[in-house]
């Protein structure tokens, strides 16, 4: 056998080298005649795949997929469900970007303020959604440093904006980020809860970057049954009561705080008087004295960083509070009310709005008009800087590679998963897209959890259908 193999490939490259010679003693002619100029073009592009087929294998059996992609001028692309009114969840945020930065400017800052009337100092708040402890100490330095002595009297006043006991009464009352909402507010009115082992050790700190003092206004007690949390009120006490059950481990979370003018005062008190200015307890007035004059106060960051934290980190009470700001209402749903009028005069319609942070369960847009407002006053306002990067993906949640730029704006519910913003591809031009994917009977079902089974799936493989939505809108419109 191996003679005959040996013999077969010296005639296979005998052949070759025949041929080769030939070519090369045809000259130049034989060698054009032979060349296809086809085969130097690159192979077509491979069809996207069409939405149909990924929303099918996207393994999320009765959701609906909600959707409407627009080109920079604003033409229709492509649509699916496009006018139905469906939850924005935190998207919501883009249109409260654009109505504060409309209403209040994007320089816009908002003061705190140490004033004095006769023997009383007060802390009045202005406003500020991100004051934390340590712009707390910053303002405490500051009061030192003017030499007033300690009063008879120390006041807290947060009348700039309503007092409200909790962005969206339908979520739970422990989540962090469903606090009140006072012209007074500190560290997003959240408390940090520590806790060791078997709930040993609980702590409550009003903590931030440099400084962490102890929170006295609020205290967390252990109890052997019941709910995981419970709240209640004891005069001007915060009282939590934790179960035990859930402090196995060691660990800790935030917790949202209803009395934020208390407890802006008490971390205040602490912080003075470890500058040796001695302030009384804190109480909380109504009203500021007209007669009051400014010893001394901070400003917050201008608006325009303000959102562009909002945005990325997507804080409700950042959006509620500089929503209540660009209205002058007394209430979540007067303001939502006038944010909506400021879009419908622009000719938007399809909008039930009940909040600027997108918690309420009641509130409703359309992915058409999600994508229309970013596509037309969006772009005017510059929309883009304030949107977030967001990551690519896998349908498991992992990070995964590819070279899909998504500048958007998630918004998450409990079975609500949403993306609008931009998409782009290199090489490709670059859609405007709005995407709502919801279960609304797994969602009412789960109203108030704070996360029930199956959730974390489910939204992993919705973000994941809404990566790969865009970039097969990107591969066939771009």
């Amino acid at each position: 056998m191996r003679p005959h193999s040996g013999i077969a490939r010296r005639q296979v490259l005998a052949g070759l080298i025949g041929m080769a010679g030939a070519g090369l003693s045809a000259g130049g002619m034989a060698r054009a005649e032979a060349f296809d100029p086809a085969l130097a073009m690159p192979p077509p592009r491979k069809p996207p795949p069409r939405p149909g087929r990924l929303i099918a294998e996207a393994g999320l059996a009765g959701a609906e997929v909600d959707y409407a992609v627009f080109d920079r001028d604003g033409k229709l692309l492509e649509g699916l469900g496009a006018d139905r009114p469906v939850a924005p969840a935190s998207t919501l945020k883009v249109l409260t970007t654009l109505y504060a930065l409309d209403r209040l400017g994007a320089s816009r800052r908002f003061r705190t303020r140490v004033m004095r009337l006769g023997d009383m100092l007060v802390l009045a708040g202005g406003g500020d959604p991100v004051l934390d402890t340590d712009g707390l100490a910053e303002l405490a330095d500051l009061l030192v440093a003017t030499g007033h002595g300690s009063p008879a009297r120390f006041a807290v006043w947060g009348g700039t904006l309503p007092k409200i006991d909790e962005i969206s009464p339908a979520q739970a009352d422990y989540l962090a980020y469903n606090p009140a909402v006072s012209g007074m507010m500190l560290n997003f009115n959240r408390v940090h809860l520590g806790w060791q082992a078997g709930g040993a050790g609980l702590s409550l700190e009003a903590r931030a970057a440099a400084n962490s003092p102890r929170a006295y206004t609020v205290s967390a007690v252990p109890v052997a049954g019941g709910p995981i949390f419970a709240w209640r009120m004891e005069g001007a006490r915060e009282i939590w009561q934790v179960n035990r059950t859930a402090m196995r481990r060691a660990g800790s979370r935030w917790l949202p705080v209803r009395a934020p003018e208390i407890y802006a005062g008490d971390v205040f008190q602490t912080l003075c008087r470890a500058r040796g200015l001695v302030l009384p307890a804190p109480e909380v007035i109504e009203a500021l004295p007209e007669a009051a004059t400014e010893v001394t106060g901070i400003d917050s960051p201008p608006l325009s960083e303000i959102l562009r934290g909002m945005m990325e980190y997507s804080t409700n009470l950042t959006a509620e509070v500089v929503g209540l700001h660009a209205s002058g209402a007394r209430d979540l749903i007067a303001s939502a009310a006038a944010m909506q009028s400021w879009f419908e005069d622009q000719g938007f319609d399809g909008l039930d709005l009940r909040d600027h942070s997108g918690m309420s369960p009641e509130t409703r847009l359309t992915a058409r008009v999600m994508a229309q407002i970013i596509s037309g006053p969006g772009q005017a306002a510059g929309l883009r800087s304030y949107m977030k990067h967001v990551g690519l993906q896998d349908a498991r949640g992992r990070a995964a590679p590819g070279d899909l730029r998504l500048e958007a704006k998630t918004g998450t519910l409990n079975f609500v998963s949403n993306l609008a913003g931009y998409g782009s591809l290199p090489g490709y031009g670059e859609v405007i897209f709005a995407i709502y994917v919801n279960d609304m009977p797994r969602r009412a079902a789960s109203e108030g959890q704070e996360l029930p089974s199956g959730v974390v799936t489910w939204t992993y493989r919705a973000k994941y259908l809404q990566q790969q939505l865009t970039d097969s809108w990107v591969r066939r419109y771009g």
